[in-house]
């Protein structure tokens, strides 16, 4: 005769068999399962807990949100439920929120190696890549060779500048995972190609199984740049087109709202404005070097960090981040017309004193650091207003190498307009034209260097630019690719060199196939070249 099942038991099933489903990737089974649990013990953390991580992969945002809150109210210190939460609120955009939750997620002192790299994740989606490094690292002390905490680790060790240890884990990931996207094109990107080994690999694996656009991106730029590395200028460009169009289908660019951004910053940010009201603290530490990305920011930061009152302190988000605390701005955009309304009512001191609190770990303990996030041309005027001690380096660069340049990377998640040639070319458009109004507006109040000149005649560009800096000469500024600290960006291996010319024109190689690209180039801007 069979023994009655108590409640525990069968709550004990329904807990297995939901996880399991999960598991499996049957998302109606597990939710099914949440549902009997729930309904018998409306109380039962895990069941809570499970309905979230279901409506995480159901991409059911809000339901998650409730799920994970409903947990934290029921157990208080569920290290798990906070750090799912602390990166929801960071990936809507809800920074204080996200401060709290990550607050309570840390004070746990967790073990489980799954919140460590949530963890990991949500303070790099912070800029604080330091801390992600012990989080990512004690994930994987945790739980050893396992592929997706072996992978966040390798791309924090890319943004502190260790390429050969990251591409050793690369490595160690397609050992164990051999269809590994993102670490088969991270591995591309650390090392220059001299062979086609990889490249037949990474393109058996982009067609030998039906691939999700995201993951075909990454073996299709990957691939591309291997052939680059190659000089196979036709088949890299059609590898650079098939990633670019993958990626295009995984992202949403809202080019209109894109344009009424642009257009609020020309109608809403002037010298009138500047002069209005209090201006912030008169902070002389920080430089900003910005602009477009892949235009040079890496060569000017190493010219300007190898002085020795200088540090670089990386791409950091602190910025926008001080904004959106000081104003509760919520949306997951990173810029928008709101963001830029929310900036132009924000307390020009308290901006400043915040972007210094939240930046004091990463600046060194040098007179000045350097803050190498390009999308800062943004903010040129909040820079001037919260920080007028502050120093700001823009970087200019012909439009069809700037534009081709960004055309042919795989970002993370920003630059969505550079994965279709006309998109592109339009958004420098803006941008150029942005550039022009903040020197009508602001005449002299920030620097403008050349990447072609600086490339072409190194010392006397550097010279002009350590003289606008206010800092001593020092000839360690030429011989930037000796300095042994980290590099940040997809251009680590080229600093690495001296400066050179081989990227000037790159983009004339193809010529015919970027013909969308260079009409939009020539009507809007004019555009010639020789």
């Amino acid at each position: 005769m069979n023994q009655p099942v108590s409640e525990e038991q069968q709550l004990q099933q329904l807990l297995e068999q939901g996880f399991a489903a999960l598991n499996q990737g049957d998302i109606p089974g597990a939710g099914a399962c949440c549902k009997k649990a729930l309904a018998i013990r409306p109380e039962l953390v895990p069941a809570h807990f499970l309905t979230g991580l279901v409506a995480l992969e159901a991409q059911e945002r809000r339901i998650a949100f409730e799920a994970f809150l409903s947990v934290t109210k029921l157990d208080p210190e569920h290290p798990a439920a906070w750090a799912h939460l602390a990166r929801l609120f960071m990936s809507d955009g809800q920074v204080n929120k996200a401060d709290v939750a990550l607050k309570k997620a840390l004070a746990t002192k967790s073990k489980d190696p799954m919140v460590q790299d949530l963890l990991g994740v949500t303070l790099s989606l912070m800029g604080e890549y330091g801390q992600a490094r012990g989080c990512f690292e004690r994930a994987n002390r945790l739980r050893p060779n396992h592929p997706p905490f072996m992978l966040n680790l390798a791309n924090n060790l890319v943004y502190h500048g260790e390429n050969d240890d990251a591409a050793t884990l690369f490595r160690d990931i397609i050992s164990i995972q051999p269809n590994s996207p993102q670490a088969h094109w991270a591995l591309a990107a650390s090392r220059k190609a001299k062979e086609h080994q990889h490249i037949g690999e990474m393109a058996r694996l982009a067609a030998g199984i039906k691939q999700h656009p995201r993951a075909a991106a990454f073996y299709w730029y990957g691939i591309g740049k291997e052939l680059e590395d190659l000089q196979e200028w036709d088949d890299a460009f059609e590898a650079f087109a098939r990633g670019a169009k993958a990626r295009r289908q995984t992202v949403e660019f809202d080019e209109t709202a894109e344009a009424e951004m642009f257009d609020y910053l020309h109608s809403h940010f002037n010298s009138d404005w500047l002069q209005q009201g209090d201006a912030g603290a008169e902070n002389r530490a920080p430089i900003f070097v910005l602009g477009q990305p892949r235009t040079g920011t890496t060569l000017v930061e190493r010219i300007i960090t190898s002085h020795s009152q200088v540090t670089s302190a990386g791409e950091l988000q602190q910025l926008g981040l001080a904004i959106r605390r000081l104003s509760n701005y919520t949306d997951p955009k990173r810029f928008s017309k709101a963001f830029f309304e929310c900036a132009r009512d924000a307390d020009p001191t308290k901006v400043g004193a915040l972007y210094m609190q939240t930046t004091e770990k990463m600046r060194g303990d040098t007179p000045h650091f350097v803050d190498k996030l390009p999308q800062n041309y943004l903010l040129v005027p909040i820079i001037l207003k919260a920080m007028p001690g502050a120093k700001i380096v823009h970087l200019v660069r012909d439009p069809m190498d700037a534009c081709f340049a960004s055309f042919k990377q795989l970002f993370a998640d920003a630059y969505l307009h550079s994965y279709e040639q006309e998109e592109m070319a339009r958004h420098h458009v803006r941008y150029h034209r942005l550039m022009q109004h903040w020197r009508e507006q602001f005449p002299g109040q920030f620097f403008d260097i050349s990447y072609e000149e600086t490339a072409r005649d190194l010392e006397p560009n550097a010279r002009a630019l350590i003289d606008f800096l206010e800092l001593g000469w020092e000839d360690a500024c030429l011989n930037f690719h000796q300095q042994d600290s980290a590099v940040s960006t997809a251009s680590a291996s080229q600093v690495r060199e001296p400066a050179h010319t081989r990227s000037i024109g790159r983009w004339r190689r193809y010529e015919k196939q970027l013909e969308p690209m260079l009409g939009v180039l020539r009507e809007e801007l004019d555009y010639r070249y020789e």
